[in-house]
């Protein structure tokens, strides 16, 4: 590993060019034609040493899957690295979030979440095709289209390509300056009530009104009640919409809102709590819309080994390696729940998420590709 890393440290100027042209080709979930051309690049230079296929994400974009040819593969294994090319950032946002150097941090739109991640993966591939390192199993890359969107045309997709993989390499933002991996995620769920009641004039015939947004008042009561700390669920009531005019009793009102929580068992209770609301005016009627979008990434006694594992590596890299668990879902979520081992969080170090001050550490590069490279060569133990 430390041949790797060496070699890595020679390579900074030549990674910022690519972390450049990556940052600079602006991909937002909504747009296909855009998140498509940060695949299709991706494709592009990998073309010369992997196969590649692309799958339709219809109005979100394609996916691509990249099966590496690198020599001594085992067939028998597979590790298959993740990621997303596309961005919460809008076009044009580069004008005001330009890629720039400052103090050692990099910043740009995307550059933390995560084309940083995607370009350490490609780092620590370039090291070991130099090097000569020979893989510990075959190695593909898929990266899809519409993960910061809820994943909504490519999870089969990654579920089928995850099915015969031996180890998922989550190539998402790793946890704080110290770039903790992510052995546990919450999952979510989201959820939609909607209350019909009966209007009437709030002055002259206020009792014959059955008042909308006092019922689902009543009912926000409740649902906050589902919510359990010490278990990590929470219940959150987001967004309330009702009635017409304030001399108007209601007639109707919503509540939209997300649900989380570290076992998928206790999502599903929660869903089942939702469904089984009913009125406590009973002139209202009720309407609800409950569901699981991400299971839980449960921290399993697999995910514990490959942590360690990582940690070992990371030890000959000089790297304290720790771990950290989080409230926010990936596809990794998907993964984990097919019973394929994740590790996540191996992306960039930085800050900034989702913000303006988005930004990952320049000196991390070498550790960080370094540690995807042990990942990819050093068989993971069995027990």
């Amino acid at each position: 590993m430390t041949d790797v890393l060496a070699y890595l440290e020679t390579r900074a100027d030549a990674w910022k060019a690519m972390l450049r042209e990556m940052v600079e080709i602006e991909s937002p979930s909504e747009d296909a034609v855009a998140v498509t051309r940060m695949a299709e690049w991706v494709a592009d230079r990998v073309a010369p040493y992997a196969t590649v296929k692309f799958f339709a994400g219809g109005a979100y974009g394609n996916h691509l899957r990249c099966n590496f040819k690198l020599k001594g593969a085992p067939r028998d294994r597979r590790i298959l690295a993740v990621g997303h090319c596309d961005t919460v950032w809008p076009q044009g946002t580069l004008a005001t979030m330009p890629f720039r150097e400052e103090a050692g941090r990099i910043f740009g739109p995307g550059i933390f979440d995560m084309k940083g991640g995607i370009s350490y993966f490609l780092m620590a591939l370039e090291a070991m095709r130099e090097l000569a390192i020979k893989p510990c199993a075959s190695i593909s890359l898929l990266l899809v289209s519409d993960e910061e969107i809820g994943s909504l045309s490519s999870r089969p997709v990654t579920e089928a390509e995850s099915r015969n993989a031996s180890l998922a390499l989550l190539l998402e933002p790793a946890v704080g300056p110290e770039g903790r991996l992510k052995t546990a995620r919450k999952g979510t769920g989201m959820y939609r009530l909607k209350v019909t009641g009966r209007a009437a004039h709030s002055g002259i015939d206020f009792a014959a009104g059955a008042s909308a947004v006092s019922e689902l008042a009543h009912q926000i009561g409740a649902i906050s009640g589902l919510t359990n700390l010490d278990r990590g669920i929470t219940v959150n009531p987001g967004v309330v919409r009702g009635g017409t005019k304030g001399n108007v009793v209601a007639a109707e009102a919503e509540l939209l809102g997300d649900i989380r929580f570290w076992k998928t068992s206790d999502g599903e209770a929660v869903v089942r709590k939702l469904q089984r609301l009913k009125p406590r005016d009973r002139r209202c009627r009720i309407e609800v819309e409950a569901s699981l979008n991400r299971p839980a990434l449960e921290r399993t006694k697999a995910v514990q080994r490959a942590f360690q594992h990582a940690r070992r590596i990371a030890a000959e890299l000089g790297i304290g390696l720790q771990e950290a668990s989080v409230g926010g879902a990936s596809d990794g979520n998907f993964i984990g729940a097919l019973g394929v081992t994740v590790l996540d969080g191996l992306g960039a170090v930085g800050d900034g998420a989702h913000a303006v001050n988005e930004h990952l550490i320049a000196n991390a590069m070498p550790q960080r590709a370094s540690l995807l490279a042990g990942l990819m060569s050093r068989p993971l133990p069995v027990s």
